[in-house]
């Protein structure tokens, strides 16, 4: 009887650990478009020009190798990424819910801001269905 009421610890556990990923998403999430928001910045000043992704790729790989997800390519998805929501007050607090992964199909997927709407919605619909 009593090993069934330390099932509430697991479930304790399992819940913390779920708040946890979910801090540490969003704060990658918050970054990424931190970064797309400075390289971005950069090439509208036309102080480094259309090489700026290569420049920051090569520069991390270089000083920081044991960062991961700084590639040319995904730099490049970090700036789509703050130029497509930048403006977007509705997306904008949804897009730190979801995964990387997630964000970026829903990003190249869709067509309009109503599409990336519907999709970031049902996609947050989904995942608070499942915790319950």
């Amino acid at each position: 009887m009593l090993d069934a009421n330390f099932n509430q610890i697991i479930d304790m556990i399992e819940r913390r650990k779920n708040n946890a990923y979910r801090k540490v998403n969003e704060e990658m999430i918050l970054l990424y478009l931190d970064v797309g928001k400075f390289l971005y910045e950069l090439i509208e000043n036309g102080s480094y020009g259309d090489k700026i992704t290569t420049k920051a790729a090569d520069f991390m790989k270089t000083n920081y190798p044991s960062i991961k997800g700084f590639t040319k390519r995904n730099i490049e998805r970090m700036v789509q990424f703050y130029k497509t929501y930048k403006d977007d007050e509705i997306a904008t607090p949804l897009v730190t819910q979801l995964s990387w992964t997630n964000n970026l199909l829903i990003l190249s997927g869709s067509k309009s801001i109503e599409e990336r709407h519907f999709y970031l919605q049902l996609l947050l619909r989904k995942i608070i269905q499942k915790e319950n």
